[in-house]
């Protein structure tokens, strides 16, 4: 594998626009700034529209896009949408964290009204005063959709349900002041929760502006997407996309497959998923996704799984998969469970789900979240399925290993056991490697400086390392100096920003994925420079 390097960065964190980060054209900057930074990849975090606690691994369809992340200002040039549409309201702001609350309040009602008028539009060419406005796009519309109908379809009926029903329930839980019911089982109509087909199709058909306003917004959303990407592409950079093992409970894909999913008669879950007490939590982590029926799954040659597979490589170059144990064995915990201490390990598909997809799709370039609990099962697994693993630098130092003389850690660099690997700083789910390093005590502090420098420091030459930014900077280094094939940086750590930047605190919520990088980060003096501090690694270390 070609030694490479690249930045973590989910779009969402993209600086410049109304809110949150989108496709426009901040993505093209970004994608320069990489170029510039001798830099081959872009890896990003699931792309579907976020569901519970805003997070992109709770997401209402593993096939959708996150319509959050549409550009006004690319539709108003395309003639898709007028500008009066996309005015921004006073409450958004243009530069600090996500406030997901008012971003989803404004752009769902915005996108709404965008859609409404592009179907007039598309209906009426003249309705446009844009020049730019493309005679062809009605039948790309509609070409879309049929492409697409496999998951479109489902998603659209879905979207326009639970809108519905929401918003019945919050009325009634304001009235009874009560919490609203969590998902699609639990508060819908009979029929509609059991995807009956007559009754889908009956509602799609009285509720026709609805749904085809879902199916409008992912066309922008998938337009958008692919210029991203084939100008990624057009600079020698992959994207590297990630998919959650599990889909969200209250998503399309359960709603729709619910033959697939270990679901009950009564329409409730036995058991859901998570992971069992680790570095992250002494509870373990709860994450309430339904488990697969692997057993059902194997009757159609893991068809759903295939699908999902091929639509993310239609969308990325690469694909990460989170929680790659999971296809070994996963942890089942009881539904209902306060936390995941109470579940159980259940076997996988393991290597049969693999070989299905390979037979169907080929060699598949996927990278394997191979972190946690990590069994020699789990490694056979992975080795067979012939993919990369990851190393995480911030869980490689033992000071209790170093008390013994020999740093033992699998994720130091010098006992990396092969080059097939993609190594990291910190990802999605860690501190900052600046936050880490300012909350560690003086002796683990003293441990990294050492191994870092490769001289003994004192405590007080370390902090001074330590406020400097030098030692954050050295742990960079220390990854594109290391023998994996690919090293991967979050955006935060070239920047050496403190815990404030931190993307995701696991078993948290509330205050999650809303960091956002500033405009001088991707363009302008400041982002030249660390460019051409990354441009020099690549050079140094031949990626």
């Amino acid at each position: 594998m070609e030694r490479k390097a690249g930045i973590l960065l989910h779009p969402t964190s993209l600086p410049g626009t109304a809110g949150i980060g989108t496709l426009g054209k901040n993505a093209f900057e970004f994608i320069d700034w990489l170029e510039k930074a001798g830099m081959k990849i872009w890896q990003v975090l699931p792309l579907g529209p976020t569901g519970y606690g805003d997070s992109p691994y709770q997401s209402f369809s593993t096939f959708a896009l996150n319509p959050l992340l549409i550009d006004f200002e690319d539709l108003v040039v395309r003639g898709w949408a007028n500008k009066k549409d996309t005015k921004k309201p006073s409450y958004i702001k243009m530069t600090g964290k996500v406030d997901f609350g008012a971003v989803v309040w404004w752009k769902s009602h915005a996108l709404k009204e965008i859609a409404k008028s592009f179907l007039e539009i598309i209906t009426n060419p003249e309705a446009t005063t844009s020049e730019n406005y493309d005679p062809n796009t009605k039948a790309e519309f509609f070409a879309f959709c049929r492409e697409n109908q496999y998951w479109l379809k489902d998603y659209a009926a879905f979207t326009s349900i639970k809108s519905f029903y929401d918003a019945k329930a919050a009325k009634e839980a304001e009235a009874k002041r009560c919490a609203v019911p969590g998902t699609w089982n639990v508060y819908w109509d009979k029929e509609l929760s059991k995807h009956d087909e007559k009754a889908v199709e009956k509602w799609v058909n009285e509720h026709t502006e609805d749904f085809l306003q879902t199916e409008v917004i992912q066309f922008f959303a998938a337009k958008q997407w692919a210029a991203v990407h084939e100008y990624a592409k057009s600079k020698g950079i992959q994207i590297v996309g990630d998919i959650p093992i599990f889909v969200a409970a209250d998503s399309s894909d359960v709603w729709a497959n619910q033959g697939l999913f270990k679901i009950g008669s009564d329409g409730q879950f036995s058991a859901v998923a998570g992971v069992p007490p680790d570095y992250f939590s002494a509870t373990g982590q709860l994450w309430g996704n339904p488990l697969y029926d692997w057993d059902a799954m194997k009757k159609d040659g893991y068809a759903w799984w295939i699908a999902r597979i091929k639509k993310m490589l239609s969308l990325v170059d690469c694909v990460r998969i989170d929680h790659f144990r999971g296809f070994e064995s996963y942890w089942a915990v009881p539904f209902g469970s306060l936390t995941a201490e109470t579940g159980k390990w259940e076997k996988g598909p393991g290597i049969e789900l693999f070989d299905a997809i390979k037979k169907e799709l080929g060699e598949l370039p996927l990278i394997a979240e191979d972190l946690g609990i990590i069994t020699e099962e789990v490694r056979a697994l992975r080795d067979d399925a012939k993919l990369p693993g990851m190393k995480v630098l911030q869980f490689a130092f033992d000071k209790n290993e170093w008390k013994q003389g020999s740093l033992k850690n699998v994720f130091l660099p010098h006992n990396f056991e092969t080059t097939n690997c993609v190594a990291y700083t910190g990802t999605h789910d860690n501190d900052t490697t600046q936050g880490l390093f300012e909350s560690l005590d003086d002796e683990s502090l003293v441990l990294i400086a050492d191994y870092l420098t490769g001289e003994k420091n004192s405590v007080e030459k370390t902090k001074k390392l330590l406020a400097s930014k030098k030692l954050t900077k050295a742990f960079v280094k220390s990854i594109f100096a290391s023998t994996a094939s690919i090293a991967v940086v979050p955006l935060q750590d070239v920047y050496t920003l403190g815990t404030y930047a931190r993307m995701n605190t696991p078993s948290t919520s509330g205050t999650n994925w809303a960091w956002r990088a500033e405009k001088g980060q991707i363009s302008g003096t400041k982002a030249e420079k660390a460019a051409a501090w990354l441009k020099n690694l690549c050079v140094l270390y031949a990626r």
